[in-house]
């Protein structure tokens, strides 16, 4: 593949000039990152446990759908990550790309919704480990989810584990990742060969894992096809913010994502398959699936409630990896920002020591911790949950669309252009992901009213979005004032 730093148009000089910038820029990064990190970490962020249970509801319909979501969506999004990737190996990643492939407002904005994202993401952690803890350890602890004095003391605990980790680096940030992809690839495998284990113990009457039949064109089949794309598929691009802190970042995220890609593939359409043998589709678990299928075939061994403890802890762990790989690689915006003055350079100081954003780290810190804080005050209500679950899909999926955009609309001075397969690729993502984003406007759960539910994620996306441009103009009008004016 041709790169703009071998290309001759103006807009090819321009693209390989930046490119440089970014590059001396990252020089005080360290190199941490090799194949082997990246493809776990990938494992870990992109997988999800619930999205069996989900598309489990279809029954032998599922494959079908899975077959759909990868053709659709996974593999374009592969496609597209490793060409931008190749094109422009930089730290800040997809916000690089944007801001190269199209403009600093376009990059600025991806930014702030995948900012946005993050902090949602991050600040469910301490209910998130208030829930498990109390499946692990049973009755007795049902109380930790609705206490708001515990559920406020995990996520200040969390929170600040994360922001340590993230300080002193990925020298041990990604053995966490690394143990989380780890965890995930056990309890896959452990569902995975369930089935097998029950055929040969005669516990499981009949195994059939891609016994499928076509399924029917409803509203509702296009909302979980669209689910089952972005929502379960997504996040290639996302180990690629952490570039300049990768050894051989072109390469290394390019490999990482064609080991990462099956396996992940493999894990989401077996791991539906044993739901489907041992769960009637009207009493699949949508919130833990793969506890709920653990007992169901561990059962008749008499181990069930030892095993599912230890894949419920296994599963919290997890789930503190996720959140930690989001934090640490959202926490490289603001740096990265600073870096094109497009924030103040105080987000770019790095560590005397371990060489990462110290001030940015603790500032996403205090920021997910504060809307952890005010989410409490709703604790229960599960109306005001599914909004700000959906919402934050919304401003993921944004970053998406623009991404997707960029092989079609951007780079128009880099030649050679995308190639024809990458463009129809990229076709495919974009209307992928605006099929996820126009039902994820719908609430799942049954609401007093839909169209006011509707309203209510509009106003709220379009509201942090102004907010984000009133950033936007303040700090040009800032890096303005401070720069001297030339005749």
């Amino acid at each position: 593949m041709t790169t703009g730093r071998h290309g001759a148009s103006a807009g090819v000089t321009e693209l390989a000039q930046a490119e440089a910038r970014v590059e001396a820029q990252s020089a005080g990064l360290k190199k941490e990152l090799g194949v082997r990190d990246l493809a776990l970490t990938q494992i870990l962020f992109i997988v999800g446990l619930t999205w069996i249970g989900v598309a489990g509801k279809l029954g032998p319909s599922h494959v079908v759908f899975w077959v759909l979501a990868l053709v659709l969506f996974y593999l374009p999004s592969a496609a597209v990550v490793i060409y931008l990737n190749r094109l422009m190996p930089l730290e800040g990643g997809l916000y690089q790309w944007a801001k190269l492939g199209f403009n600093q407002t376009v990059g600025f904005m991806l930014a702030w919704n995948l900012w946005l994202y993050v902090i949602v993401f991050t600040s469910e952690i301490g209910l998130q480990v208030a829930t498990y803890l109390s499946y692990a350890i049973g009755p007795t602890a049902a109380w930790m989810t609705t206490s708001s004095g515990f559920v406020a003391l995990a996520s200040a605990v969390i929170l600040s584990l994360m922001v340590v980790t993230s300080i002193v680096g990925l020298s041990v940030g990604k053995w966490v990742h690394n143990t989380g992809g780890i965890f995930m690839i056990t309890i896959f495998g452990t569902v995975i060969l369930l089935p097998i284990i029950g055929l040969l113990t005669g516990t499981l009457p009949a195994y059939h894992p891609f016994a499928t039949r076509l399924p029917e064109l409803s509203l509702l089949n296009l909302n979980i096809l669209g689910k089952m794309g972005f929502g379960a598929l997504g996040g290639f691009e996302y180990m690629a913010i952490l570039a300049g802190e990768t050894r051989a970042p072109s390469r290394s995220v390019t490999r990482s994502v064609f080991i990462a890609a099956p396996v992940i593939a493999l894990m989401f359409v077996l791991g539906t398959s044993t739901v489907v043998a041992y769960v009637p589709i009207d009493d699949i678990d949508l919130i833990a699936p793969v506890a709920q299928v653990l007992r169901l075939g561990f059962g008749p061994f008499g181990v069930a409630t030892p095993i599912v403890t230890v894949a419920i802890l296994m599963t919290l762990a997890m789930r503190v990896g996720q959140a930690s790989v989001a934090f640490t690689a959202v926490t490289r915006l603001p740096m990265v920002a600073g870096w094109d003055q497009m924030l103040p350079a105080w987000f770019s100081k790095l560590h005397a020591t371990y060489r990462t954003p110290v001030n940015s780290i603790i500032l996403v810190g205090a920021a997910s911790f504060a809307i952890a804080s005010l989410s409490l005050v709703g604790v229960g209500h599960a109306e005001a949950f599914q909004l700000l679950f959906n919402a934050s899909g919304i401003f993921y999926a944004l970053t998406y669309v623009v991404m997707f955009a960029i092989p079609l609309f951007g780079l128009r001075g880099v030649t050679p252009r995308p190639p024809l397969w990458l463009q129809l690729a990229s076709w495919s993502g974009l209307l992928m992901t605006l099929l996820y984003i126009v039902l994820s406007v719908f609430p799942i759960i049954k609401v007093e009213s839909v169209s006011t539910f509707a309203l209510k994620i509009a106003l709220l996306i379009g509201l942090m979005n102004v907010v984000g441009v009133g950033i936007l103009v303040w700090a040009r009008r800032r890096s303005a004032a401070l720069t001297p004016s030339h005749a």
